[in-house]
């Protein structure tokens, strides 16, 4: 058989991942506060840009996004073209992302440095006045290692032994133990163990008791050495305390030859002790939960979706400073500038806008499927995945993944993160719906807590009774869930609760 060459056309379609679609993918991931640090840098940066302040975060009437509605899909699109026909005339600014997935094509959104808009992805620190610092100053909270080394200054003198105390201080954790090993650290200073043992001793009695720990049980000796309530008795009590974790009563009782009534007392001195004697200092600044969308019952019985106007940075495209600026550039250079500078901030306008959107009609479809949960309750959460609301608005589930990251809504059951609402299914043993996993938990979390001290619910019995109410459910998963609520065995949770009921007894 001859072999001979030949040359054939062919035509393909392929994905083409523009920098500017990557970037909008990028801001469609990030939190509130992640796209608001994004959005100051971008200000600092290009001089066409300016904040919207006549608005003061909230949108005007002409351009205020109201929920989407299942058959005005399409005209919220084209809100969005009309709205951005002053910024960007042509509309060639490539922003869309429905029906597109970031992951395909090749694409890698860490590599959007190398394609000229590396300019956008970095983070820019705003720059504070001095007031702002002396007030930041003024407000911090002392942290452990600062109130250690403020004792330090007047506890030890000897520049050697301060020297091991300082770095025993480095090796203190936020809750008070330290963490290492002693004699490394001897070794590793060049300096004799017994030197590193007698220094360590010595910071142990610093304040807040039970700081420079090794174990849990050190810790609570500790401290009741500084209440001097620590004695032979309740030393052998603290060497047991995996006795104690696992409601072995009736081993410690043989173990200590003591009545119950006298380790009940030992058991609550136990109780009021800290063990995580150094959280009280320096804790980082809880972070408030600002929701992106909120959720609000109408008078019909509807849901009301919006977004959070004040999670949402509002910019504009000074064009009058663009045209007086042209009109003096004289050098290419300044033109390439200029032109990048008006490209790069129609982009970012564009792309709030396209964020904003996709954010609102992904949450309005999750309202859609989770109406029952708003209406009456956790028992109520549907099984829910991203395929089925990615289908449902004509997006891809990458699309809807990275919408739902770092979003949150508030409802009348609270603020929940929007990934909550996708659950996996738990079949019904009959021919009814599928039950949300999510639910299934809250319903063994009730049954456990409505259990008395005689009637303690085992793993078997919990199935029982789901598969009563129409719940098909495996032991083991039954058993994954309940550890997965931090909820003890059957067997320990007799014990605990016996012990609890004869604690309130003797009170």
């Amino acid at each position: 058989m001859a072999l001979s060459a030949k040359l054939d056309l062919r035509q393909s379609q392929s994905l083409v991942m523009t920098p500017q679609l990557q970037q909008a993918i990028k801001l469609l991931q990030l939190s509130n506060m992640e796209l608001t640090e994004f959005v100051d840098a971008e200000l600092e940066r290009n001089p066409l840009l300016e904040r919207d302040e006549a608005s003061d975060g909230a949108p005007e009437d002409g351009d205020r996004l109201a929920p989407l509605e299942a058959s005005g899909a399409s005209g919220a699109d084209e809100w969005i073209d009309q709205g951005l026909a002053a910024v960007d005339p042509a509309g060639d600014l490539d922003t869309d992302y429905a029906n597109v997935d970031p992951d395909a094509a090749g694409s890698d959104l860490a590599g959007i440095a190398d394609s000229g808009w590396s300019s956008l992805v970095g983070r820019g620190q705003q720059l504070d006045g001095e007031d702002s610092i002396l007030d930041q100053y003024a407000n911090s909270e002392e942290s452990l290692q600062e109130h250690l080394v403020a004792q330090l200054n007047l506890a030890i003198h000897d520049p050697a032994r301060r020297f091991v105390a300082l770095n025993l201080i480095d090796m203190v954790d936020e809750a008070g133990y330290l963490r290492g090993d002693v004699g490394a650290l001897a070794e590793r200073l060049a300096a004799p163990p017994s030197l590193v043992e007698a220094t360590l001793t010595e910071l142990q009695q610093f304040d807040p008791a039970g700081v420079f720990a090794r174990s849990l049980s050190e810790c609570l000796a500790l401290q009741l050495r500084d209440k001097n309530r620590y004695d032979p008795l309740i030393a052998k009590l603290l060497d047991n305390l995996d006795m104690l974790a696992g409601h072995n009563i009736a081993g410690l009782r043989r173990l200590l030859g003591i009545d119950q009534a006298e380790l009940n007392d030992m058991i609550a001195e136990i109780r009021r002790l800290n063990p995580k004697p150094g959280l009280r200092f320096g804790s980082a600044p809880m972070q408030t939960v600002v929701a992106d969308v909120q959720v609000r019952a109408r008078k019909d019985g509807s849901w009301l979706v919006e977004l959070n106007a004040d999670t949402l940075p509002r910019v504009l495209v000074n064009q009058s400073y663009y045209t007086t600026v042209s009109r003096s550039s004289r050098t290419g250079n300044d033109k390439a500038f200029l032109s990048e500078c008006m490209q790069t901030a129609n982009w970012l306008v564009r792309s709030l806008d396209q964020r904003a959107r996709t954010i609102l009609k992904v949450a309005d479809e999750i309202v859609r499927q989770q109406d029952a949960f708003l209406s009456y309750g956790i028992q109520h959460l549907r099984p829910l995945n991203l395929r089925t609301i990615a289908d449902a608005i004509g997006m891809h589930e990458s699309t809807v993944s990275r919408v739902t990251s770092n979003k949150y809504i508030a409802t009348n059951r609270g603020i929940f993160e929007l990934k909550f609402f996708f659950t996996s299914a738990i079949a019904a043993s009959g021919s009814g719906d599928a039950h949300s996993s999510e639910a299934v938990r809250h319903r063994i979390k009730q049954m456990i807590d409505a259990e008395s001290p005689q009637d303690i619910l085992s793993d078997d019995k919990i199935v029982q009774k789901l598969e009563t109410d129409g719940i098909e459910i495996a032991r083991r998963t039954v058993a994954k869930y309940r550890e997965a609520l931090h909820i003890a065995s059957s067997v320990q949770r007799r014990r605990e609760k016996q012990m609890m009921a004869r604690t309130r007894a003797v009170a």
